[in-house]
């Protein structure tokens, strides 16, 4: 017997759940990195508020807990690096530069995913439309890179970093895919949308720390007495567990989303996302949207979306001959 749909109500609120967590995650990630210089340190805080309202989901029954072999745990562990490196990225790219432009290279993600596709097996070649759609994307990520008088001005820092999450993010749905879905197939294993999530972020969590103590840990302490200095205590802390906060609720709803709806829907809703974010952070951080930059980030994101569309096309079967 087939579960019956969900309701529209209930579709309406986790997609608003979704858009405001993200919108505001954003927001107080962007606060965050600007008030402390220590951006791992601040990508691992995060990771870890999300591992306490886990582990007090499991202990109090609210959420079944995993039931994982060591082997389970083991074909994890390369997709939790992924997920490190595409969140580190995110938030050293945000850090370096604004959130739009971060946003608008990410916009760009689809085309590392077609180049992954292509190289590690097993290889995926999508409908030609879209990998025209591709340099529709890049086509739009450089006119935004352009400003009005000024020619090429590129952050190199943010894109450097963006462009790691991009690439991460590749290979965390590439290697990702085939394990979560057996995982997911395995009822006694408890591993549901949420706490594949779940298990995802402590494997990331795992793999952030040695960042943090490679690049960060000597000037760690100076740099939080800095910042407790500066902003005070409250927006220090406080920035950073909020944006932590709102990191892994959105995905939470997000994962409850997409679980439930179809992959058109989902991607549409994706796109319409990362344009909330663009103009809010505009809106907030005062972030200059030029002409070439409102054009060109509004083609990538367009470009994005019929990438989507795309990629999901069935190919027509072969005509039969007689």
């Amino acid at each position: 017997m087939s579960s019956a749909p969900p309701s529209t109500l209930k579709l309406i609120l986790l997609v608003t759940c979704w858009y405001a967590g993200n919108t505001l995650y954003n927001i107080y990630n962007k606060k965050a990195t600007n008030t402390i210089h220590a951006h791992w340190f601040v990508a691992a805080a995060q990771l870890a508020l999300g591992i306490v309202w886990s582990l007090f989901l499991w202990a109090t029954g609210l959420r079944k807990t995993p039931n994982l072999t060591s082997k389970d745990i083991a074909a994890c562990v390369p997709i939790g690096l992924c997920a490190a490196a595409a969140h580190g990225g995110s938030v050293l790219a945000m850090g370096a530069g604004a959130v739009s432009f971060a946003q608008i290279v990410k916009a760009c993600e689809p085309v590392f995913a077609a180049v992954i596709g292509l190289l590690v097996p097993p290889i995926d070649i999508k409908p030609p439309l879209a990998y025209a759609m591709l340099l529709v994307i890049v086509g739009g990520v450089g006119l935004a890179c352009v400003k009005e008088g000024k020619g090429l001005t590129i952050n190199m820092t943010a894109l450097m970093f963006a462009s790691v999450a991009n690439i991460a993010a590749s290979f965390k749905g590439k290697l990702g895919h085939a394990v979560t879905h057996s995982l997911k197939a395995d009822k006694s294993k408890n591993m549901d949308s949420a706490n594949v999530y779940a298990v995802m972020n402590i494997l990331s969590f795992a793999w952030t720390v040695p960042m943090v103590l490679i690049n960060e840990l000597p000037t760690l302490q100076e740099e939080w007495e800095g910042a407790i200095n500066k902003h005070g205590f409250n927006a220090v802390a406080g920035n950073i567990a909020l944006s932590g906060f709102f990191f892994y609720i959105y995905n939470e709803f997000a994962f409850a989303f997409t679980s439930q709806v179809g992959a058109v829907t989902s991607s549409v809703l994706n796109t319409a996302k990362r344009v909330i974010i663009i103009v809010a952070s505009a809106i907030i951080f005062q972030e200059g949207m030029g002409r070439n930059k409102m054009i060109g980030s509004a083609i990538a994101i367009t470009g994005t979306f019929l990438y989507s569309l795309a990629s999901k096309m069935k190919k027509k079967p072969a005509a039969k001959k007689d």
